[in-house]
C-alpha cells in the first residue's frame, strides 16, 4: 500500500542515515547525489548506445555530472534542460575552443551550464540519440520514481511532441545500488517515463522494459498553472492545436465557467471588432494600421500603456494569424499596431505587468517556421 511519496521518503532517509548521501545535502526533495556517483557515471562509456549517440540530453542534477563530462570529453552534443523549463527546453553546452580537461569539468557542472551554454529553440531541430535522467528510485524492470515534480516526464513528452526522440531512443538513469528497489506497477501512471539502462557504482542493468514510454504530452493532465510556469508548453500546445489534436487541459471546464468575466468579454470584444479586418487577408500585407479594443477608446492619456515589440514575422504571415496566437496564449493586447512590410508589430498593454506577462507567455512562439522576437519595445525598456 506504499505510495510514491512513501518510497521517496524511505530512499532519502536511508541515504542520509547510512552516510551514502553526498553534496548537496540534505538529499530530501532532490534527485539525490550519492558517494560513488562519478564511478556509476563513468560506466556509461562502456555502452554501445553511448558510443553511437551524437546528441545526448542529460538532466542538470548533481549525480549526473559525470555523464555530462563524459559526453563533453567524447565531443558529443550535450543538451541540458533549462531549470524548471522556465525559459525554454534545452541549453546546448558549448565549451570554448581548445578547452582543457579542467574547463570541460567546469562545463559539466551547474556553474558551467550557466556560463557555457546557448539556448536551443523549438526550431533548433534537436535529434536526441540518448536520454539520461536522475531518479529517486528505480526497479530492475525499468520503472522509475522521480522527485515528484514531473519535470523529467514532461521533458520527455515535450521531446516526443517536438520530434526530438523516437520510440527506440534509449533512456538511462544513474543511481546508487540502494535506490534499485521493487516498485509496484500500480504506482505508475501513463505519463511516467521508464528506463532502459540503470547504472550504479557496481552494476550495469539492462531492464528490457516492455512498458511503453509516454507518446507525447497528455494535455488533459496539464493544468493552467503548469502552462503558466512553463512558457514553452504554450507554444507546443498551440502547434498541436493547429494540427487538429485535442489539447483540452485538466481544468479547461473552469475556463468555460469564467467565459463571462469582464476580462473574457474584453478579449471577445477585441476578437469581434477585428474580425472584418482580418478577413481582408493578404490585402493587409505591407500596410500599417492600428486595431483598438472598443472598450478602451482613450489609451494615450493614461500614461500606463506599455508596448511590446514583436519582430521576425515571416512575410507570408497575416495579421489574423498573429491575433489568433495572441488569443490562444492569453496575451490579447488593448491595441495592435501591425507593420507587415517591416515584419513587425507593436502590442499595447494596460501596464508594465501585463506587458511583461505577455512577453513571458509568447517567448519561443513560432509562426511558419520563424521564432518571433518578443520583447518590451525599446522606449519602454529605457523607462526603467
Amino acid at each position: 500500500g506504499a505510495s510514491k511519496w512513501d518510497v521517496r521518503e524511505k530512499v532519502w532517509d536511508y541515504l542520509e542515515a547510512s552516510g551514502l548521501a553526498d553534496f548537496p545535502r540534505p538529499v530530501h526533495r532532490r534527485i539525490p547525489n550519492f558517494k560513488g556517483s562519478h564511478q556509476a557515471c563513468s560506466s556509461i562509456k562502456e555502452l554501445d548506445v553511448f558510443d553511437r549517440a551524437r546528441e545526448i540530453k542529460v538532466d542538470p542534477d548533481k549525480p549526473l555530472e559525470g555523464v555530462r563530462l563524459a559526453a563533453l570529453q567524447a565531443r558529443k552534443t550535450l543538451l541540458v534542460p533549462t531549470p524548471r523549463l522556465r525559459t525554454g527546453l534545452f541549453n546546448k553546452i558549448v565549451p570554448p575552443s581548445g578547452a582543457t580537461k579542467e574547463i570541460l569539468r567546469i562545463c559539466a557542472t551547474s556553474q558551467g551550464v550557466k556560463e557555457y551554454s546557448v539556448p536551443v529553440g523549438l526550431d533548433g531541430k534537436a535529434r536526441v540519440d540518448l536520454v539520461v535522467v536522475g531518479s529517486v528510485a528505480v526497479s530492475e524492470k525499468g520503472w522509475r520514481i522521480g522527485k515528484g515534480e514531473g519535470y523529467a516526464d514532461m521533458e520527455y513528452a515535450m521531446m516526443v511532441s517536438m520530434g526530438a526522440v523516437r520510440e527506440d531512443t534509449p533512456v538511462i538513469t544513474i543511481v546508487h545500488d540502494c535506490q534499485v528497489i521493487d516498485i509496484a506497477e500500480e504506482l505508475l501512471d501513463d505519463h511516467d517515463l521508464t528506463v532502459d539502462y540503470i547504472l550504479t557504482p557496481t552494476r550495469t542493468i539492462k531492464t528490457n522494459c516492455k512498458r511503453p514510454k509516454p507518446q507525447g504530452i497528455i494535455w488533459h493532465k496539464v493544468s493552467y498553472e503548469m502552462l503558466g510556469k512553463i512558457p514553452i508548453l504554450k507554444v507546443l500546445r498551440y502547434r498541436e492545436k493547429q494540427t487538429g489534436k485535442d489539447v483540452t487541459l485538466q481544468d479547461e471546464h473552469s475556463d468555460l465557467a469564467s467565459a463571462n468575466t469582464p476580462a473574457a468579454l474584453n478579449e471577445k470584444a477585441m476578437a469581434e471588432n477585428t474580425r472584418p479586418q482580418a478577413a481582408m487577408g493578404s490585402a493587409q500585407i505591407g500596410q500599417h494600421y492600428v486595431e483598438s479594443d472598443s472598450l478602451s477608446p482613450r489609451l494615450e492619456g493614461s500614461g500606463m500603456i506599455t508596448t511590446v515589440y514583436v519582430g521576425n514575422i515571416p512575410p507570408s504571415v497575416r495579421v489574423s494569424e498573429l491575433k489568433c496566437a495572441l488569443r490562444e496564449f492569453h496575451a490579447t493586447p488593448l491595441r495592435l499596431n501591425w507593420q507587415g512590410a517591416q515584419h513587425r508589430a507593436f502590442l499595447d498593454y494596460k501596464d508594465k505587468a501585463a506587458a511583461e506577462s505577455a512577453v513571458s507567455s509568447l517567448k519561443g512562439l513560432s509562426l511558419r517556421g520563424n521564432t518571433l522576437r518578443v520583447e518590451l519595445a525599446r522606449n519602454q525598456r529605457n523607462k526603467g
